[in-house]
This record gives structure tokens, C-alpha cells and sequence, in this order.
């Protein structure tokens, strides 16, 4: 991926970027302003603006960052041959441990959607997570549609995260880990199942 190193005051913008982390994993996007987060970075009312232009802007590179971490530990995960099953697990221990990064990956309403960066950096992630679905099979007949298989993989771990994220699951994490509880649930779906134990997914 890009080095992030090319930026001009870098630890400026990494102190704004981590803030605005921090706070939007405890009080959401909508607490993110400027002006109160360069007060809070400890940085001059100048800094946010310059090197993002505008809220979208820092939002943008936080969507990169965030993406670029994700496809980081995938592919680590496929690097060590693990299977899809441990890609969701991966992905679920992003959520839980980056609550800030994954709650604005996923909103396109809050960034600059278009921007190019965003875009490889999202494209990578996905292409992985299709890697994933691919190497997690024992073969793949011509017509298999391997996009389907990473999409039913990404709404399974994301919904989950999701709902953890959420509190909606606090009563099932009294008893597991959030990455616990997930393969026990990810078992009990078929096709993941399958894929999960290297049988070939028919369906």
C-alpha cells in the first residue's frame, strides 16, 4: 500500500487523524468538528483544515487508513494459508479492536466516495476477502460465482460486528470473545461450514 510517509508535518496529521479516532469511537461521527479537534490534538485551529481541507476530507483518510489496516491482517491471514472462517475472525477483531476507523469505512455519505486513494484501498480489501473465498474451497467450477461467496462472507462478519458493536450481542459476550462467539456462529452456516472444513461448496 502507499506510504503514508509522504505527508508534509506528518506528526501534526497523525495527532489530528488519532484524535478524531479516539473520539469517534466513543461518541460517533457527528461529534467531529475542526476547530474543537485541533483544540483537543493539542494542535494550532490552522492544522485540521491544512492538511484535509474539510470534515469529509479527514474523514477520507481515515476510510483509507482504516482499509488499508484491514486489508493488512487479511492478507497476513491468507499469507498463513488460514481458513475463510479466520479471515471473518479477522475481521471481526478489526471492528472490536478500530471501533473509530470501522465506524466511518463504511459510511460513503460522510467522505469523499470518489476519492482515488479510497478507492484502491477499498478494492484491495475486497479482492482479498474474494481471495479468501476462493482459496477456502477445493475447486471452483468456471461458472462459480466467487464474488457472491465474499459478499455472503462480508454481510455474515460485518453484521455481527455490527451487532456487537452496537451492545446487541452483550449478553452472548458475558460467555465468548467477540471473535469466540463468531466462528460459533459462522459454524452454523452451511456454506462457511463447508468451506471452513475444505469441502467444496455446491451450492
Amino acid at each position: 500500500m502507499p506510504d503514508r510517509g509522504r505527508y508534509h508535518h506528518g506528526h501534526l496529521r497523525r495527532a489530528v487523524i488519532d484524535t478524531a479516532v479516539e473520539i469517534i469511537a466513543h461518541d460517533g461521527i457527528g461529534a467531529i468538528s475542526l476547530r474543537d479537534l485541533a483544540r483537543r490534538a493539542g494542535v494550532s485551529h490552522a492544522a485540521p483544515t491544512h492538511h484535509f481541507k474539510d470534515k469529509a476530507g479527514l474523514l477520507t483518510a481515515i476510510a483509507i487508513e482504516g482499509f488499508e489496516m484491514l486489508s493488512d491482517s487479511l492478507e497476513e491471514a491468507l499469507d498463513a494459508r488460514l481458513p475463510l472462517l479466520e479471515l471473518g475472525a479477522r475481521y471481526v477483531r478489526f471492528a472490536t479492536d478500530h471501533p473509530g476507523y470501522f465506524e466511518v469505512m463504511y459510511r460513503p455519505d460522510v467522505y469523499h466516495h470518489d476519492d482515488p486513494e479510497l478507492l484502491a484501498a477499498r478494492s484491495w480489501a475486497s479482492r482479498l476477502l474474494c481471495a479468501g473465498v476462493a482459496a477456502s474451497t477445493s475447486s471452483y467450477r468456471e461458472n462459480d460465482d466467487v464474488g457472491s461467496g465474499a459478499l455472503a462472507a462480508w454481510s455474515l462478519a460485518h453484521g455481527f460486528s455490527t451487532l456487537a458493536r452496537s451492545g446487541n450481542l452483550d449478553e452472548y459476550l458475558e460467555q465468548f470473545s467477540p471473535t469466540e462467539l463468531f466462528r460459533r456462529v459462522a459454524l452454523r452456516t452451511p456454506s462457511l461450514s463447508r468451506a471452513t472444513s475444505g469441502e467444496e461448496d455446491i451450492a
